[in-house]
């Protein structure tokens, strides 16, 4: 995906850059080429296939969500700030919050962040476990992203409890969502969460299966989730 094509096929999403933001997209895309040379960010690193996979893919979620009243949102491991920089970026009101394991990371993320002139972005380091305890933060947001971090039934554990009630879920997945959605139900339910919808679509240029799920939080998710650091992942509430 060339420049052009990004630009044009936002605009048919009815999201029209500003040279300014145009020159942040150009500036993240340079950082990330340097900073990768250092320590392990991303595999792809072709600028068109950065535009089109890693930019145009993250934006994709304020296809389905409107994200311009200035929400609160928080990325769980968000490694090299995929989605919440490139939607942050396109809707500058966005309050961010990134929680990633790896300090390394964080630190690239405030550099970035610095040089984009990015203002109202929040990082963390810590896991998501501890992170989800963290009276801080435990259902403090109006939403809640990741992207093909874990999953549905593991992200669901730490994420769900980050969302406040009436907030959303909102996973980005690859292609097999049917099949991570019907393992993913018991951890909904249990976690206080309701499907919503699942908007399948392909992205354009490769035609690779896209999947942004829409899950509500219906009620308040029971004190004991999420389970200590690296129990999710080890036994999924499925």
């Amino acid at each position: 995906m060339n420049k052009e094509q990004f630009i044009s096929m936002l605009e048919e999403k009815g999201i029209s850059l500003t040279p300014f933001q145009l020159s942040q997209f150009d500036t993240y895309y340079r950082m990330l080429v340097e900073w990768n040379e250092k320590m392990n960010l991303t595999a792809i690193t072709e600028e068109e296939e950065v535009y089109l996979k890693h930019f145009f893919d993250s934006i994709t979620a304020s296809f389905y969500v409107d994200l311009s009243k200035g929400q609160n949102l928080c990325d769980v491991g968000a490694g090299a700030g995929f989605p919440s920089i490139p939607l942050k970026i396109c809707f500058p009101d966005l309050k961010v919050t990134i929680v990633d394991s790896l300090n390394k990371r964080i630190t690239f993320l405030q550099q970035l962040a610095k040089a984009l002139e990015l203002t109202e972005v929040n990082f963390v380091h810590d896991r998501a476990e501890t992170f989800g305890q963290n009276a801080d933060y435990r259902e403090k947001f109006d939403i809640v992203t990741a992207r093909a971090v874990a999953r549905l039934s593991v992200l669901s554990e730490l994420c769900l409890p980050l969302v406040k009630e009436g907030g959303q879920f909102i996973p980005m997945k690859a292609a097999a969502a049917k099949e991570e959605v019907e393992k993913g139900k018991k951890a909904m339910q249990i976690l206080g969460g309701k499907l919503e919808e699942v908007h399948s679509f392909q992205l354009p240029l490769e035609e690779s299966e896209r999947n942004i799920l829409i899950i509500n939080k219906v009620k308040p998710t029971p004190k004991k989730y999420p389970r200590k650091p690296g129990t999710p992942n080890k036994l999924p509430l499925e």
